[in-house]
């Protein structure tokens, strides 16, 4: 039996302009078992590094003179060699608006500055959980012969619950741009799981899961939301409405295929 990849294991590219942030997040790092970490100042030399030696996973801060870490990870979402490396933030911003194109790009961790290191250990083990993932293990079906439905009208986002759903070992995976598609496609065809976006165009989450549970031909398929959305209001609307389940962006891979165990056993 192959070993599992370790914390010790990883290979880092830490961004962040200021030396002095980068020597007290490798000391972090350092003290979680992580030595393999290489340092970059900039967006640009980020990339060029990444380029030469992909890491495991890049840990980069929001701002720097040259871009900002949203443009970074969207830069890496579209590059073949750049865009399944795991990507972590680390940033004292605040603003849902400035925070939700990172959320979008599918990241393993938002982290606040400072950070505990409790959270820094969580968010590499959720690093190690979507590069090796664990299947699901159903007890009455076979997951590979389930059928999933994800809905969001971001590409980078279906992209990244796509990997992760394949690879929990989901083995027939449909996308949707929102709501109004995916009426489309639950008309088509049998889904044993909808995992939807709340804020969409066209028709939103609510009124897809609403849609759903009656007006479709499957009323009782589980459906989880994997959102951004923070407004208590809404989300009690999506849950009165008869969602499943609700995972916040970025979400932890193992809280995940729990709920995907109970759901669909």
């Amino acid at each position: 039996m192959q070993e599992r990849l370790s914390v010790e294991d990883l290979t880092i590219l830490l961004v962040e302009p200021s030396g002095a942030q980068r020597r007290i997040i490798m000391n972090h790092l350092a003290s979680v078992g992580v030595h393999k970490v290489d340092g970059a100042g900039s967006g640009g030399e980020a990339l060029d590094l990444m380029q030469k030696r992909p890491p495991d996973l890049v840990v980069s801060a929001m701002y720097f003179d040259d871009m900002t870490g949203s443009e970074l990870v969207e830069t890496m979402r579209q590059d073949p060699v750049l865009t399944e490396i795991p990507f972590m933030l680390v940033s004292s911003e605040r603003h849902p608006h400035n925070l939700e194109p990172v959320r979008q790009a599918g990241v393993i961790a938002i982290l606040p500055k400072p950070f505990a290191v409790e959270d820094l250990r969580k968010a590499l083990a959720n690093t190690l959980a979507f590069i090796e993932p664990e299947e699901l293990d159903l007890q009455f079906s076979d997951v590979e012969d389930l059928r999933a439905l994800i809905v969001d009208d971001s590409g980078f986002s279906r992209r990244f619950l796509h990997r992760t759903f394949s690879q929990l070992g989901l083995g027939q995976v449909e996308e949707a741009r929102n709501g109004s598609e995916a009426v489309a496609l639950l008309q088509q065809q049998h889904f044993d799981l909808v995992v939807t976006d709340y804020n969409m165009p066209e028709m939103d989450g609510q009124e897809l899961v609403d849609y759903i549970r009656n007006q479709s031909a499957m009323p009782s398929v589980p459906v989880l939301m994997v959102t951004c959305e923070t407004d208590d209001a809404r989300l009690s609307s999506v849950r009165q409405a008869g969602v499943s389940a609700l995972c916040d962006k970025p979400f932890n891979i193992e809280t995940v295929r729990h709920i995907l165990g109970q759901l669909l056993s």
